[in-house]
């Protein structure tokens, strides 16, 4: 039996930290962390949030682990509508990626606070 997508979401989600955009922020600016945009490229080109490097979910795993060796590493990532951040979230812990976490707001609110 094939799940819904928001089904996979929901479920993913509480498997995931998530916080709002401006906790985000405030913790990136502590603690160094890598904000990454999951959206794919074209998303990406039209707009993007300050100091984000994009990564489209389709090949965030294997990207990931060439540009970030540290396992424990904060990661924030984001999305249109963190739908697809929460899933590259889960999977990101599944290779063993320590500190993930997912920006759980619409990328306008993203977009205002980076």
């Amino acid at each position: 039996m094939l799940k819904a997508i928001p089904d996979l979401i929901k479920e993913a989600s509480q498997n995931v930290r998530r916080i709002p955009a401006n906790q985000a922020r405030e913790e990136i600016l502590e603690n160094n962390g890598l904000l990454i945009d999951v959206r794919e490229p074209q998303e990406f080109a039209t707009s993007a949030a300050d100091g984000a490097i994009n990564l489209p979910r389709g090949v965030l795993e294997m990207r990931l682990v060439e540009l970030e060796k540290d396992a424990k590493r904060p990661i924030y990532l984001h999305c249109a509508t963190a739908g697809r951040a929460t899933l590259a979230a889960e999977q990101l812990a599944r290779v063993g990626y320590e500190n993930v976490t997912c920006i759980s707001c619409k990328f306008e609110v993203i977009r205002a606070e980076f």
